[in-house]
């Protein structure tokens, strides 16, 4: 089985960056210029991506809002719901299609997050030959659920991918998209605003149908530990440390329902 992926060097010229120079010009604020546009619902727009540097695979853009400055953090109830169930529908249309070995959705936010475009967009790439969740397993999502926001479960990874610390939103289906769009909503509004005492500036959203489950696994932030880098050995927090900041959440999420906890 192919368990990497060649990265296209040469078709990353030219490609926009306005996360670090703002000023810099933004694609994806130019509608009338995208081409290739798959579904396109009031400011939502899934599409081809324009630089597409992965070998054998069908690399998307799904753009959240027009809003350039929009984020999980400061969207609103409805709208994180129209665009959590838009990502989710579009997600599963790839997962469908007998021709991909398998189907990632992920979400850079951040200079810290891998990503180049400050714009609110997410990514959805389909791989031909690749299995993205070759090393994925159950226990990577298990955690004590501390948390219910509406019908989707909260939990902190005790077996982390390779992230110091992962934060899990699982819910049944897509009927539940509101639950887990105010779930990451709270938690976006945590990573950059309360955790740590907002030391975090980016983060990252992975998404996974798992155990009949979809689940959102977020990621915050900062610069790779070499530990994990040179040997894929993720650093775990102790349970100690795990039940802080469960307390801490479930505390900063009953302020963020009266609006107090918000970085808007």
């Amino acid at each position: 089985m192919q368990e990497q992926i060649e990265f296209i060097v040469s078709n990353a010229k030219g490609k926009p960056e306005n996360i670090v120079h703002e000023d810099n010009y933004c694609p994806f604020c130019d509608v009338k210029s995208l081409t290739n546009i798959f579904k396109h619902e009031d400011d939502r727009i899934w599409l081809m991506n324009k630089f597409r540097v992965l070998a054998d695979s069908m690399q998307t853009v799904l753009i959240e809002s027009s809003d350039h400055n929009g984020d999980w953090s400061n969207y609103s109830s409805k709208n994180g719901e129209e665009i959590m169930e838009f990502a989710l529908r579009c997600f599963d249309e790839m997962i469908k299609d007998p021709k991909y070995k398998s189907v990632v959705m992920y979400k850079n936010y951040g200079p810290h997050s891998g990503g180049s475009l400050l714009h609110p967009h997410m990514q959805i790439i389909g791989l031909d030959n690749v299995d993205a969740y070759a090393h994925i397993h159950g226990n990577n999502f298990v955690g004590h659920d501390y948390l219910k926001i509406g019908n989707a479960e909260l939990n902190i990874s005790t077996e982390p991918i390779l992230s110091f610390l992962e934060f899990n939103v699982r819910i049944k289906d897509i009927s539940d998209a509101k639950s887990m769009s105010d779930s990451v909503r709270m938690l976006t509004n945590y990573i950059l605003h309360k955790f740590f005492n907002g030391k975090f500036d980016s983060y990252n959203l992975f998404f996974y149908h798992v155990n009949n489950e979809i689940i959102c696994k977020m990621i915050p932030r900062t610069s790779t530990s070499p530990i994990v880098m040179g040997y894929k050995m993720p650093q775990v927090d102790n349970l100690e440390q795990i039940q802080k900041i469960e307390k801490e959440i479930i505390d900063f999420n009953a302020g963020f329902n009266l609006g107090v906890n918000s970085g808007n």
